[in-house]
């Protein structure tokens, strides 16, 4: 609307000045959705601990406590916009999808090694990428396709799935990783919609669920596994606000690729906390992934500066 009412003098200065701004939406998109994947790496690394000695709908539950502890105050302030206006459905099929997915990978968690499970939700990349078109409308030529799939090799190489990969178990992470991706594609079409009534829908959600669950099968938690599982939430909850936040200003088909660098991370956290060296399959899977993410950062980069004009 501005470039259309603008003087044919200063249309090329306002489009200079929104491809620089689309430049830096972008860089920062990419920088929330990494942030946000970090949080998702300790969810991972929590999650598999805790899942061992407690059902999945408890876990649920009391992640979702911990997580709207931290939102109440913030919903309490905007109570009269917290409740979502329009789009029921997408909202609806949204929190749905973001619920079916933390079930599926905690329950994946129960039976399957990490890897195998990390291996089977590293195919969201490629949901998203493949969803980005027909649902989102982006536009997602050759080197987005192929930066994803070079990244979904490097996971491959790094986690090396082990024959529990096959077995009917697999299917609950891999109905999971569609879940996830789904949710991610609709969370961009929902873009105008504040990250706050999202998130916090979503924890409702899930923890109304999860109550329901674990009604069934209730263990105990001590002082400490409480404090964890709060700790859990609030972890989640910062992965969720931060790729929301991402995905409001940055398209989905350009940050998929980066949902790769979770595989960094819990090498990283991997060798902090439990000491597990990494071997030379999982540095080669790594130097590949965050080759791809690097290669997607530049292309992107590049590409709106020639857009740009020289002279304005």
């Amino acid at each position: 609307h501005i470039l259309r009412g603008g003087t044919p003098r200063n249309r090329p200065a306002l489009k200079a000045i929104m491809q620089r701004t689309s430049l830096a939406a972008t860089r920062l998109g990419i920088g929330l959705y990494l942030l946000g994947v970090f949080f998702f790496a300790l969810n991972d690394a929590l999650g598999k601990w805790l899942v061992a000695d407690y059902g999945v709908g408890q876990l649920l539950f009391l992640r979702s406590v911990g997580a709207l502890i931290v939102l109440a105050p913030f919903a309490w302030r905007v109570r009269k916009d917290l409740f979502v206006k329009d789009r029921w459905g997408l909202q609806l099929l949204r929190v749905i999808g973001m619920t079916a997915d933390s079930w599926c990978f905690y329950a994946a968690t129960r039976t399957m090694p990490l890897a195998d499970v990390m291996t089977f939700y590293m195919a969201a990349p490629l949901i998203i990428t493949a969803l980005s078109a027909p649902l989102l409308g982006e536009r997602v030529g050759a080197v987005r396709w192929g930066a994803v799939l070079v990244g979904f090799v490097g996971v491959l190489v790094a986690l090396q799935p082990s024959s529990a990969a096959f077995s009917p178990d697999a299917l609950i992470a891999l109905f999971g990783a569609t879940m996830f991706g789904l949710s991610i594609t609709i969370t961009r079409q929902l873009r105008q919609t504040h990250w706050l009534p999202l998130v916090t829908v979503q924890f409702a959600f899930t923890g109304l669920f999860g109550a329901g669950m674990s009604a069934i099968h209730w263990v105990q938690p001590g002082l400490v596994d409480l404090s964890l599982m709060f700790l859990l939430g609030i972890v989640a909850m910062g992965c969720f606000v931060a790729i929301a936040k991402a995905l409001s200003i940055a398209p989905a088909s350009v940050l998929a690729p980066f949902q790769y660098s979770s595989i960094v991370w819990a090498t990283i956290l991997g060798v902090m906390i439990w000491n597990d060296i990494p071997t030379v399959p999982i540095l080669i899977g790594n130097a590949i992934i965050i080759a791809s993410g690097l290669f997607v950062f530049y292309n992107e980069t590049r590409v709106r500066a020639e857009q740009e004009p020289q002279s304005v």
